[in-house]
């Protein structure tokens, strides 16, 4: 990536981290509570057996009550969990969110070392999270490539969600970046590429 596009990505970045900040609470929540009602209601959803999800950092959207909902039905969930020897996060299935979790980096909730590593080929849907999206599936991470090498390959139907605000049309994307299959707002669920037709 030539060093123009590096800086608009670095400019990018800086805001909509900015628009995420000038959110007020209330917009945060109803915002989160909408992307919640929107998921629930989809079928992968609501079919899925075994979920990749994220805990939220504080400006992200709050998918937990939806995450609860889906233990509580039975769905195996997965988190990450930050393995500082390999400098990656690996996938660990939580089976009691009350015992298999503790904060991690950056203070968020992590699963315990005793939690087994899950087969990311096993999953149904995964939930990504970012700092921006376009509609058709590019995704703007923090810019250390977490993501993009765990989910590198997955054939689960990979989300980015997202706040409204965080929505671009476009921006840089390199060869290595993960393409998005579905992106999930407040106001919308769009399905993007060979996913759109079905």
């Amino acid at each position: 990536m030539n060093e123009a596009d590096r800086l608009r990505k670095a400019e990018l970045r800086r805001e909509i981290r900015g628009r995420l900040k000038a959110m007020t609470a209330e917009e945060h929540e109803s915002g989160s509570a909408a992307i919640r009602r929107r998921l629930e209601e989809q079928p992968v959803w609501k079919s899925a057996r075994a979920i990749l999800a994220f805990v939220p950092m504080k400006q992200e959207p709050n998918l937990w009550p939806s995450l609860v909902q889906a233990w509580d039905a039975g769905k195996q969930i997965a988190l990450l969990r930050h393995s500082p020897e390999a400098d990656q996060y690996v996938p660990c299935l939580v089976q009691d969110r009350e015992r298999d979790l503790q904060a991690g980096q950056f203070g968020i909730l992590e699963p315990k070392a005793h939690c087994p590593i899950f087969d990311l080929m096993r999953l149904d849907l995964v939930l990504v999270p970012g700092i921006g999206f376009t509609l058709n599936g590019g995704r703007l991470g923090r810019g250390k490539g977490y993501y993009d090498r765990l989910l590198a390959g997955v054939p689960a139907l990979k989300c980015g969600v997202a706040f409204d605000c965080q929505i671009e049309s476009e921006f840089p994307l390199e060869p290595h970046d993960i393409q998005l299959n579905c992106i999930l707002t407040p106001t919308r669920w769009r399905l993007v590429g060979a996913r759109a037709r079905f």
